[in-house]
């Protein structure tokens, strides 16, 4: 028989400095969810795995063969490992939160019929500000991708590039605009600025469209569990979890960045925050 996911998988992912950790803070809190916090390695382990089967040539020959027999053995490994990867969960319900899943939505799909994506947006301007308070304060360490020793609108500038920290999954957000109207229906947006000041509302929401009973919590007495590691990204994303809700403050941006930011992402703007 084919194999079928045990689980119910509920994909987080979104921009960075967005508020998924907090989300996944608050997803444990249901009874119903099982939620670590963590980033997953789930995401880069399957594409990894896609990407050495396809170079392999004992596959492709038996694929040659036979190729709806090789392909379901190809969808049932898959499945197994995700299967596998949640195995200790005793929940329906599983949290797995990784960027890269915004780029795979075709291949979830494919894995698994039935997904849900929880996308975390926010104000662009604020991201960059959170990044850039963050390295001012960790100044005598660099980036992973070296920017230390730029400018302010230089880091701006490689931040939101194609390949940036912040601009590879803004552009993949950009691509889910395009994306069949019935994945797109599997897909809900959590805007940051609204689950900082109304967080239980905003959970409310995000349980309804999963199906599964409301579940109350108080947003100034969260259970904390130990984050992430951060050394991966040299302090500079910080993946700390905290005890209450408390917004944050509003970091002061360069006009010229904020101009830019705001012409060279309009679509953005005018989907998430028409009345900014």
């Amino acid at each position: 028989m084919p194999e079928t996911l045990k689980k119910r998988i509920l994909y987080v992912t979104g921009l960075p400095r967005s508020g998924s950790t907090l989300l996944c803070q608050l997803l444990d809190h249901h009874p119903d969810l099982y939620s670590l916090g963590h980033s997953s390695p789930l995401c880069p382990a399957l594409m990894g795995l896609r990407h050495s089967l396809s170079d392999n040539n004992f596959l492709l020959s038996q694929l040659d063969v036979d190729f709806e027999l090789g392909y379901d053995r190809l969808l049932n490994a898959y499945r197994g490992f995700i299967n596998g990867w949640f195995a200790e969960a005793d929940t329906l319900w599983v949290v797995d939160k990784n960027r890269g899943w915004l780029s795979a939505i075709e291949t979830v799909h494919h894995l698994d019929p039935d997904f849900r994506m929880v996308v975390c947006v926010r104000e662009l301007g604020q991201i960059y500000g959170s990044v850039e308070a963050q390295h001012q304060k960790t100044l005598l360490l660099d980036f992973p991708d070296h920017l230390a020793n730029l400018s302010r609108y230089g880091r701006a500038d490689k931040l939101f590039a194609d390949g940036g920290v912040i601009g590879a999954p803004l552009r993949a957000i950009e691509a889910l605009q395009e994306v069949n109207t019935s994945l797109q229906e599997r897909l809900y947006y959590v805007v940051f600025e609204h689950l900082m000041t109304e967080p239980e509302a905003v959970m409310a929401g995000v349980y309804d469209w999963l199906g599964v009973k409301a579940a109350a919590f108080n947003p100034q007495n969260l259970t904390v569990k130990p984050h992430e590691s951060d050394s991966y990204y040299r302090f500079k994303y910080r993946h700390r979890t905290y005890a209450k809700i408390s917004p944050p403050a509003i970091h002061d941006i360069p006009p010229r960045i904020q101009r830019e930011l705001q012409k060279n992402f309009g679509w953005y703007y005018q989907t998430f925050y028409p009345d900014f």
